[in-house]
């Protein structure tokens, strides 16, 4: 499980953690609008949504379909209806503040040695620890609404005066906090003996400086800070005049069409450092 201090953003009512074959009221289904367009909605009896191919009808265009289904919307156009899965609802929830995209999530579930079973604080079993009432409230209502509460306990505390609630059993602690220097401690405290892992999320690097200096200074050791940039390219099919080698008896083909890659023109930027350490024995 993995200890984690961030806030969660609202989802509507579907369980996560089985797939199901026919969409029905109450769950939240994913609308593929295009390449890099999406939009979760809640599947309501009587609702529509409004989509750039024209409108939607829930009743008659959702509700008994299965997930994956081609449906036409309004104006003649289409939309793919998909199942949530973790990615896709990672690039489709609604955002009340920053949060983590698949290529740092990727990256610290390996660098943290995250495995079935595992403790994490925040995230096996996870304690999720927030500091706003009306928000750890709000958590709890989504896990329950998503199946997985079973699996997840919410604190309302605030980690960087009070810890986790746990004392030398989780294998992993994450950090998602504006001041993660002032958690450091509670880190120590939280993760077992020996071996335990750190991970800390901080947009600014003067943030990492003081958070590295806090691990070093309680006895942390393994140090690292990275940053991962993904670069998305866009494939085609592209035609250029053959090149004259000056070997053949005359010229060429007037163009040569084959498949190439390309970055995209507008990639993604900073998004945030992630600081990993590990607790060494004293």
């Amino acid at each position: 499980m993995l200890l984690r201090s961030r806030h969660l953003p609202d989802c509507s009512t579907m369980s996560f953690v089985a797939y199901e074959e026919l969409i029905k009221e109450g769950d939240t289904a994913i609308l593929s609008l295009g390449h890099g367009a999406m939009v979760a909605v809640r599947v309501q009896r009587g609702a529509q949504t409004q989509t750039r191919h024209g409108v939607l009808r829930h009743s008659v265009d959702l509700i008994g379909r299965p997930f994956g289904s081609k449906v036409t919307c309004g104006r003649g156009g289409w939309v793919y209806v998909l199942h949530p899965t973790p990615e896709l609802w990672t690039l489709n929830l609604p955002h009340r503040t920053q949060i983590l995209y698949s290529t740092d999530i990727a990256l610290l579930t390996m660098m943290l040695e995250l495995r079935p079973g595992a403790v994490v604080c925040e995230s096996g079993h996870l304690h999720t620890v927030e500091f706003h009432q009306q928000r750890a409230e709000k958590a709890r209502e989504e896990f329950q609404e998503h199946g997985v509460g079973r699996w997840v306990t919410v604190h309302n505390q605030d980690v960087c005066r009070s810890g986790f609630g746990l004392s030398h059993m989780a294998d992993a602690v994450f950090l998602d906090i504006p001041s993660p220097w002032e958690a450091v401690g509670h880190a120590w405290d939280a993760l077992k003996v020996e071996g335990g892992r750190f991970c800390s999320f901080s947009p600014c690097i003067e943030q990492v400086q003081r958070t590295c200096q806090a691990l070093a200074a309680r006895g942390f050791s393994e140090l690292s800070t990275l940053e991962a940039l993904p670069q998305v390219y866009n494939v085609r099919t592209v035609s250029l005049p053959a090149p004259d080698l000056g070997a053949g008896p005359g010229p060429g083909p007037d163009a040569c069409p084959f498949r190439s890659g390309t970055p995209m023109k507008e990639a993604v930027g900073h998004t945030g450092y992630l600081t990993f350490a590990t607790k060494s024995p004293a």
